[in-house]
């Protein structure tokens, strides 16, 4: 999708503050971080959300599970992150491309979710 504002980053016609990149993900730091480390992960091809994925997707998809848990590491979360994909407009997603949020630091997290 040529207007997609991560498919332009992905492209570098939109600069980022590149963490990683190989030919299934692209990750970078968040504009507007929650956290001490909070670093967004996304596949190469555009994809709309996590309900729209199908088997041509597994190995782009397995790519960004496993590069979040190092790209986690390398950015100091070595006690432990959260990653969060909003699906949707029930579950509050922004912007219309899969991207995998890596949220961290020092600290411990506030929860996720109210009781």
């Amino acid at each position: 999708m040529s207007d997609c504002i991560f498919c332009r980053i992905v492209r570098g016609e939109i600069p980022s503050k590149k963490v990683y990149e190989d030919e299934h993900v692209f990750a970078f730091h968040d504009i507007n971080p929650v956290a001490p480390v909070h670093v967004l992960v996304v596949p190469k091809v555009h994809v709309d959300s996590m309900a729209h994925l199908d088997e041509e997707h597994e190995a782009a998809m397995g790519r960004l599970m496993v590069a979040a848990g190092r790209i986690a590491r390398e950015q100091g979360c070595t006690d432990g992150f959260r990653t969060i994909v909003n699906t949707g407009r029930v579950g509050l997603q922004e912007v219309y491309h899969l991207h995998l949020h890596i949220v961290g630091g020092p600290n411990p997290l506030p929860p996720m979710l109210k009781r």
